[in-house]
């Protein structure tokens, strides 16, 4: 019974945190992305922005490309 009374304070504790509290950094964000510099939205945030979407954008064209072929494999007649 002493258990079901530690409970409430124990989930308390697991959903608090008072180490340490996170800088609201939103309004950085916020002036970063809506800044009127020429740049494309996926360039604002910097060399990790443009690496990430060069990477993605070489896996996209690499996966389409790889799919026509096998289409193009898949649409030629069988050889007996």
């Amino acid at each position: 019974m002493n258990h079901l009374l530690k409970l409430p304070r124990l989930a308390t504790r697991a959903f608090t945190t008072t180490a340490r509290q996170m800088k609201n950094r939103v309004p950085e964000h916020q002036k970063l992305f809506q800044e009127d510099n020429g740049l494309p939205v996926h360039i604002k945030g910097g060399t990790t922005d443009v690496i990430l979407y060069r990477i993605t954008m070489t896996i996209t064209l690499a996966g389409t490309g790889y799919s026509l072929f096998w289409l193009l494999c898949a649409s030629q007649p069988t050889r007996k």
